[in-house]
């Protein structure tokens, strides 16, 4: 058996086998999670092209509440990954800035949450005393 094909044969490559060729097994296990969202078919296309070609499977889904079979390519999609691809097309999308970084909470001066604290307390002594009159 040759291990070269002869010139004249052509290995016939389908739109299905290239995408499948594309995907790293690492990033394609667990259950599917919702990564991005977007406003048509075509937009969510484009997305799922862009984590295709970092070798992560994706799913595109209608989103809820939103089935107009009028309009097909129409309305928002909901992009779904494997778990274990979640991180990558995360990291993905937000180079390409498709989505925003999680916002972190500010930090609280420990001076401000003191004040807050000792504001609670003599609001509370408050409360308690003036129950304590009216009951009396």
């Amino acid at each position: 058996m040759p291990l070269v094909l002869a010139d004249d044969t052509r290995l016939d490559v389908t739109e299905q086998r290239e995408r499948a060729r594309k995907i790293k097994p690492q990033l394609a296990e667990g259950q599917l999670v919702r990564v991005a969202s977007a406003r048509n078919q075509a937009e969510a296309e484009f997305i799922q092209g862009l984590l295709l070609e970092e070798g992560v499977p994706s799913l595109l889904k209608r989103s809820a509440g939103f089935d107009v079979p009028d309009f097909l390519a129409a309305g928002p999609r909901d992009i779904l990954v494997p778990q274990s691809g979640l991180a990558t097309a995360r990291e993905i999308l937000l180079q390409a800035e498709l989505i925003s970084p999680p916002r972190q909470a500010a930090p609280v001066a420990p001076a401000h949450l003191l004040a807050g604290l000792l504001g609670a307390l003599a609001i509370g002594a408050l409360v308690v005393w003036l129950v304590a009159e009216v009951l009396h």
